[in-house]
């Protein structure tokens, strides 16, 4: 079956044409009035979207502007709208793994000494950091399509100085301006996504950025190994980002803005307008989702009017049900981190020498750990809202056991057994990079829907400059970890170690939003912990059978 068949089993729900008001959990007679008139209020929304596009402002005009596209199938604007913007994990994955085989030769032009090639890797993520603070500012004032378009220019920006750079100066300044577009990019294409599909393709639409980021580091590794013979390759290897940047920015400017956001702007007859685009209106669930969509908004206003921007800060961590949210979703991110998955990725072909490949050789084995990476994300894709989150999390038992054995293959003594270490190696780096792809996805989609709508750019941004921080310590750290730890005691004992222990955090603190719209994760993330861990618990007595 292909990707598009899988992803339109999502919607076989949308097709039920007799949905009753008073059968939609969130929108009911209670909550909007006995005497509500329904054909009215959608009268009234078509008066306002026709109205709105005029009546906008300048900077509104700027950041909104569109070449309109509109289809018959209204699945079809959903796929290209999550699939397309999920598309900008190619930049992030070729501008991780790109590095791994530049840094071959730009060791010796630009005659860096080990720590300033540590940093040539690790600024990055720094940078990244830098651009996940910026990205709440510019989420709430440019909105999520104008933010990554933003991205692009950084991306732009950053490709061009470390194609040029002359001294290791120039190269860092290249990478940490790279860093801030992934970091922007990274936090506003999840809830760009999340805020403008249905529930029942979100899951699969969010991790087709990760998979795109692995298909980036597969790019990324080929086009190492195409231009490594070449004199002067690692620069455009490390240039390479402006084709895709370029591409991302144009593609950008054919998507509409998310429908969430113009109602958290209180743009509702553009809000209407998008929604139509992306949804069948004469479908009844579809109406009444636009309508919880705008009373929630309605009801943030209220809430806003009365408080500082410094309370919704407190907010995210004084109200209980979003510092549920945080602590589970950074918790969730760390462990995408500090299981050292981006410091492999950047020093792949360094480990390959380690092993016992040469130089060449080192770089064309790299493709095996990214091509593991891709395929283990495929299933995620397509499977992500069919079999729930918990189950894809459960992928971390998978590449526990590839750290074994790749904390198995550096202890065989490659003077004696050098095949034998090859192999337990690589079949290791394989089952960790596979089962990694697919728990990656995870890393995207559930903070993209955890926080509700008013706390959703800072918590993407928390969540963003943790996960930046992590990989900075991991990937800048690697040299002196493994000289303190060794080789095997760094990838079994202490990133093995954390996937060990995050595996029982999961079985008995996450919880199951499958399905879910984002207003009904509200709904879950407002019970206390305790009620969390006995539902998990029953959960699991259910599924062994057991009493």
């Amino acid at each position: 079956m292909s990707l598009l068949e899988k992803l339109s089993d999502g919607f076989d729900s949308l097709n039920e044409k007799d949905v009753k008001i008073d059968e939609y959990k969130k929108v009911d007679a209670s909550e909007l009035g006995e005497n509500f008139n329904y054909d009215q209020e959608f009268e009234e929304l078509e008066k306002m979207s026709i109205e709105a596009k005029a009546n906008r402002t300048f900077l509104q005009k700027l950041t909104s502007f569109e070449f309109e596209l509109h289809f018959k199938n209204k699945r079809n604007m959903v796929y290209l709208l999550g699939g397309f913007s999920a598309a900008a994990g190619l930049l992030s994955g070729v501008d991780q793994s790109i590095i791994s085989g530049a840094s071959i030769g730009m060791r010796e032009d630009l005659k860096l000494l080990p720590d300033q090639q540590s940093l040539v890797s690790s600024l990055m993520p720094l940078g990244a950091m830098m651009g996940s603070i910026m990205m709440t500012p510019l989420n709430e004032y440019f909105g999520r399509k104008a933010s990554i378009i933003i991205s692009c220019i950084w991306y732009t920006l950053g490709a061009g100085l470390c194609a040029g750079s002359r001294s290791y100066g120039m190269m860092y300044a290249g990478r940490f301006l790279l860093g801030i577009g992934v970091g922007i990019e990274g936090g506003c294409v999840g809830i760009y996504i999340s805020e403008s599909v249905p529930a029942e393709v979100r899951g699969n639409l969010v991790s087709l950025y990760q998979f795109n980021i692995a298909l980036g580091e597969v790019l990324g590794y080929a086009i190492a190994a195409i231009f490594f013979e070449v004199h002067g390759g690692w620069r455009y290897m490390v240039g390479s980002s402006l084709v895709f940047s370029t591409a991302l920015l144009v593609g950008m400017l054919f998507l509409p803005e998310s429908p969430r956001y113009l109602v958290h702007k209180n743009r509702i007859g553009e809000a209407y307008d998008v929604w139509k685009r992306l949804r069948d209106i004469n479908i009844q669930k579809n109406k009444l989702e636009f309508l919880d969509m705008k009373q929630a908004a309605y009801q943030e206003q209220e809430a806003k009017a009365t408080e500082s921007k410094a309370r919704l800060w407190t907010d995210l961590f004084r109200i209980p049900r979003n510092r549920r949210a945080l602590v589970y979703a950074v918790i969730m991110v760390g462990l995408g981190q500090l299981t050292g998955v981006n410091a492999v990725m950047y020093y792949m072909s360094t480990l390959m020498g380690k092993i016992g490949f040469d130089e060449k050789n080192s770089v064309f084995m790299s493709l095996v750990g990214g091509g593991a990476l891709l395929i283990g994300a495929i299933p995620a894709i397509l499977w992500m809202d069919r079999f729930g989150r918990r189950v894809w999390a459960m992928n971390i038992v998978g590449f526990f056991i590839g750290l074994v054995l790749v904390g198995v293959g550096y202890k065989i003594p490659i003077e004696t057994n050098q095949n034998a270490a090859m192999g337990v190696y690589l079949t290791g780096i394989v089952l960790y990079m596979g089962f990694f792809g697919s728990y990656a996805c995870l890393t995207w989609v559930l903070p993209s829907e955890s926080f509700d709508l008013r706390t959703r750019s800072i918590g993407m941004t928390i969540c963003s400059t943790f996960l930046y921080l992590w990989s900075f310590i991991v990937t800048f750290n690697f040299d002196r970890m493994q000289n303190a730890m060794t080789y095997t005691g760094l990838t079994l004992g202490f990133y093995g170690g954390l996937a060990f222990v995050g595996f029982f955090y999961q079985i008995l603190f996450m919880p199951e939003t499958k399905d879910k719209t984002l207003e009904e994760i509200d709904d879950i993330f407002s019970k206390p912990t305790r009620v969390i861990v006995k539902e998990n618990v029953v959960g699991m007595k259910r599924f062994w059978g057991i009493s």
